[in-house]
């Protein structure tokens, strides 16, 4: 590497070091965000991009040697949390590997549910947020473009997007196995954001036909609803017609649980014997832990649904193993190319 070669170091925490419950902890509002990129920028770093998701908590940075101590600085100030908090499950990532890691992740291939195809809408957002914020810099923009490259190929000459994988289909396919048909189950979901919308839309798509949408934000709510056919309710008022609903699936960012146990108990007390599913796509969580020991209750998490979408990956293990082949020698070819100027690189 020559002398001047930029240092890339990714810091990573994920569902792959840690359990839902650490990942709240450490989960990053909006104003975290800002919080960051204050951080960094009065650190010295040039550039950094910030990818916070429900299952993903990393920032790839360009700097001198000291860019991942100034990166995890930053990350403590923005989550708020001590070091002990978080450094047991933040892994440094350093050079070309940072950037085979980035092609894999938005790929899908690193997510929880292997080949699902949020992440990479995800990870353009982020990459769109630190660029507007003067971030970016000659490294990123080649490596994160050379990514979104990638993962397009990946997902048009592999099989790894076979079967649709979404947060939204599986809750949906959830849903199908305690109630079979949709078209009789009332169905509400509580939030507003890109999760929400995707899950109604797989969930109309599915046959649904009784569906309601929550937001603390009533004018959210009817805007949601109305594009999919739904009824709409301001949260606290949805929250104590409850008791009313089959399906509760939860998509709200939050501090706290927004049922808990005793509250479940109450909804439950009123749905004589009916069964009812909460899906909690939250975090933190939206719903209790706790849940899970109430009688005609089926809650299932981020990790529950994990393992139902993974369920079936034996299948498509050969297409994954051929997508990450590819994307490591993409990946390699990126890296070289952003340490010596290229006469000439196909990618």
């Amino acid at each position: 590497m020559h002398a001047s070669a930029p240092t890339l170091v990714a810091l990573s925490a994920t569902h792959h070091t840690a359990g839902l419950d650490a990942r709240a902890a450490f989960a990053l509002s909006e104003e975290g965000k800002a919080a960051f990129y204050l951080a960094a920028r009065e650190a010295g770093l040039r550039e950094v991009v910030l990818l916070a998701t429900c299952n993903r908590l990393e920032a790839y940075a360009v700097g001198d040697e000291a860019a991942a101590l100034h990166t995890r600085a930053a990350l403590l100030k923005a989550t708020g949390v001590e070091g002990a908090v978080l450094d047991p499950h933040l892994k440094p990532i350093p050079g070309q590997q940072a950037v085979e890691h980035l092609f894999a992740v938005v790929s899908g291939l690193d997510s929880q549910m292997v080949g699902e195809s949020e992440i990479a809408g995800q990870a353009r957002v982020a990459y769109a947020e630190a660029l507007a914020r003067g971030m970016t810099g000659p490294v990123l923009n080649r490596i994160f473009q050379k990514a979104f490259q990638a993962s397009a190929w990946a997902r048009t000459n592999t099989g790894i997007a076979q079967g649709q994988v979404s947060l939204g289909n599986v809750a949906v396919d959830l849903a199908k196995r305690v109630f079979g048909s949709l078209k009789d189950a009332r169905i509400l979901v509580l939030g507003t954001g890109e999760v929400g919308r995707q899950v109604l839309q797989a969930l109309v798509s599915r046959g649904a036909a009784q569906v309601s949408v929550a937001s603390r934000t009533f004018e959210n709510a009817r805007i949601l609803a109305e594009e999919f056919s739904g009824a709409s309710f301001a949260l606290a008022d949805a929250l104590r017609q409850a008791h009313t609903h089959d399906v509760i699936i939860g998509c709200a960012q939050v501090d706290r649980p927004l049922l808990d146990k005793e509250s479940i108990l109450e909804i439950t007390a009123h749905r004589k014997d009916r069964p009812l599913l909460l899906v909690d796509l939250g975090v933190p969580r939206n719903f209790s832990s706790e849940s899970r020991t109430v009688d005609g209750v089926y809650l299932s998490d981020l990790d529950d649904l994990a393992a139902v979408a993974n369920a079936h990956l034996q299948a498509r293990l050969a297409e994954v193993s051929r997508a990450r082949e590819a994307l490591v020698e993409r990946a390699e070819r990126v890296w070289l190319a952003v340490h010596n100027p290229p006469s000439s690189e196909t990618l």
